[in-house]
């Protein structure tokens, strides 16, 4: 196993008693999430404990074949010993708006993993961009049910956890955490990415695809790109511990401790 290196001269750690397991962007690979599900369930059973979260960052939706099929389980998904929590992507927000009638949308979110999203939904898109605003909307409000759209609408857009942030993008460098906008934990990534000043925690997001997970001092970006890589990773943390959880092999074990 290997191990992500602590350069501050205090050991970052979880709330004490608990566990988290941070899941990167989804987008649409039913099959991968349920490989990574099951990681974290056989994890679970290795390492037990009384208390773990379940996180996801964000952009369960768009790109892969099975947007649809992926909220579903989410929504419906249930553990004894875990508890979901589900931060708002951007590309949650867009199809929000595009429902909550913003037109104007639809255009640019079909090129960008939107015209896959409706496809699993049963949408015929070569019909749909066709069609006029209004009936694109009205096609689009018919496709999705109340049920993914009210759970979508549950989501929320950052989470403490001891010395972490949870957020799908990042943060602006140098505004209070409370300051901080929407728009930016939902889709920066310049400045954030490049910034290499002390948060007072460390940012765990997605958003930006890398080859691997990305540690640095100050945040771990955990997109793998599993919509083109066939790579989903979750990030587990337990007091000072972190290790990885992803889709590389047919194994049942964790990557590396890190």
């Amino acid at each position: 196993m290997f191990a992500f290196s602590h350069p501050r001269k205090r050991k970052i750690s979880g709330p004490r008693g608990s566990r988290a397991y941070v899941v990167g962007d989804i987008h649409g690979r039913l099959d991968l999430l349920e490989v990574l599900l099951s990681k974290i369930h056989a994890d679970l059973t290795a390492r037990p404990t009384r208390r773990a979260r379940l996180v996801f960052v964000g952009d369960l939706i768009d790109r892969g074949p099975s947007s649809a099929q992926v909220v579903e389980r989410l929504r419906t998904y249930r553990h004894p010993h875990v508890r979901p929590l589900f931060l708002l992507g951007n590309h949650e927000e867009v199809m929000l708006r595009i429902l909550k009638g913003d037109s104007s949308l639809i255009g640019s979110w079909l090129k960008f993993g939107g015209s896959e999203c409706l496809k699993s939904y049963g949408v015929d898109t070569r019909r749909l961009r066709a069609a006029p605003p209004a009936e694109q909307l009205a096609i689009i409000k018919a496709a999705v049910p109340r049920s993914h759209i009210e759970f979508l609408e549950s989501f929320v857009d950052s989470c403490r956890y001891g010395d972490y942030l949870f957020v799908h993008a990042g943060i602006r460098p140098g505004i209070e955490l409370n300051q901080q906008s929407q728009t930016d934990l939902r889709w920066i990534r310049e400045p954030f990415l490049y910034d290499d000043s002390d948060h007072g925690f460390v940012v765990v997001h997605g958003h930006t695809i890398c080859s691997t997970v990305e540690e640095l001092p100050n945040r771990i970006g955990i997109d793998t790109g599993a919509y083109r890589t066939g790579l989903l990773t979750a990030l587990a943390i337990e007091g000072t511990e972190r290790w990885v959880l992803d889709t590389s092999d047919a194994g049942n074990g964790a990557q590396p401790r890190i």
